[in-house]
C-alpha cells in the first residue's frame, strides 16, 4: 500500500439529484492510496436516498441555491487543516470549479460537469434537459422528484434495466428546482482568462444529461498558459460512469493524473 508522504486531503463534491452516499468506493480506494478523504452531503441531504424521498416535497431542500452550496463547502474548506483536491460530479464538477476559481483547492477534477453559465452560448440541448429535469412551472417552495424514466435517458442510458432500478433506488434524492436554473447567474460564471490551480476535465462519451461535447467546450474555454488544464474522455461512459461497474478505470486516471501534478 502506498502512502503518500503529505497525505493530501481529497474532498468529494456530489452533484444534484444524486446522494453523497455515491463516493462509498471512492474514499475506500483513494485512501487505500494514502489520501485523507471528505464527502460532505448537500445542505439537508445527510439521509439515505429512501429517507430522503419520503421526505418529498422536502421545503428545506428546496431552499437549496448555487450560492447557498457553494458558502456551505467554501465554509468545510476553511476547517480543514489544508486546501483540498476537489473531485465533484456534474454539478460538483461546477462547484469544483468555482472553488478553484476561488483558490479554495489544490487541484480540480470534474467529472461530466455541469457548464458554467457563460459556456452555454449556443448549446440549446442542454437548455432543454435542464428544463426538462427542474419543473420550473410548479411550486419553487417544493422539491422536484426525478421520475425513473428520466432518470433512465438522461443519467443510466446504455445500462442493463436491472442496473438503471438499482441505480435509481441506491443513489437518487429530491432536488432543488432552480438550483440548476442558478448556473446562468453572476454565481455561476468562470473567469477563464484567470490563473488557477490544476484542472482535468472527464467526460463520458454515452453522457446524455452533460455530453462529451459541452465538456470539451467547458475545457477549451480556460486561456491562462501558465496553468494546468487538461482532458480526458472514456469511450462508452455514461453519466453515471463513475459509480458504474468499470468505475475504477476513471479513480485509476485520476489517481495517476495527480501524482503527475503534485
Amino acid at each position: 500500500m502506498m502512502y503518500l508522504s503529505n497525505k493530501k486531503t481529497i474532498m468529494f463534491i456530489t452533484g444534484a439529484f444524486v446522494s453523497h452516499t455515491c463516493w462509498k468506493e471512492w474514499i475506500v480506494l483513494f485512501e487505500n492510496k494514502g489520501y485523507k478523504t471528505v464527502a460532505p452531503p448537500w445542505p439537508h441531504k445527510n439521509e439515505l436516498p429512501a429517507t430522503l424521498r419520503q421526505t418529498h416535497p422536502n421545503s428545506k431542500i428546496a431552499l437549496n441555491r448555487l450560492n447557498t452550496v457553494l458558502d456551505y463547502y467554501i465554509e468545510i474548506i476553511d476547517k480543514l487543516p489544508e486546501k483540498p483536491i476537489l473531485i465533484g460530479h456534474s454539478y460538483g464538477g461546477l462547484l469544483t470549479q468555482l472553488l478553484i476559481q476561488q483558490e479554495l483547492g489544490s487541484a480540480g477534477i470534474c467529472m461530466n460537469s455541469t457548464p458554467p453559465g457563460n459556456v452555454l452560448h449556443f448549446d440549446f440541448s442542454f437548455y432543454k434537459t435542464i428544463l426538462d429535469t427542474s419543473d420550473i412551472f410548479s411550486s419553487k417552495s417544493k422539491t422536484y422528484l426525478m421520475p425513473f424514466k428520466k432518470w433512465q435517458y438522461y443519467f443510466s442510458s446504455q445500462m442493463a434495466f436491472e442496473e438503471q432500478k438499482e441505480s435509481y433506488e441506491a443513489f437518487l434524492i429530491p432536488e432543488s428546482k432552480l438550483i440548476m436554473l442558478d448556473i446562468f447567474k453572476k454565481t455561476g460564471k468562470i473567469d477563464f482568462k484567470k490563473k488557477h490551480e490544476p484542472l482535468l476535465f472527464i467526460s463520458g462519451s454515452k453522457d446524455v444529461f452533460t455530453p462529451a461535447s459541452l465538456n470539451y467546450l467547458n475545457f477549451k474555454k480556460y486561456k491562462n498558459h501558465h496553468s494546468i488544464t487538461c482532458y480526458k474522455e472514456f469511450t462508452d461512459y455514461n453519466h453515471l460512469g463513475f459509480i458504474d461497474k468499470n468505475w475504477e478505470t476513471i479513480a485509476e486516471f485520476i489517481a495517476n493524473w495527480l501524482t503527475k501534478i503534485t
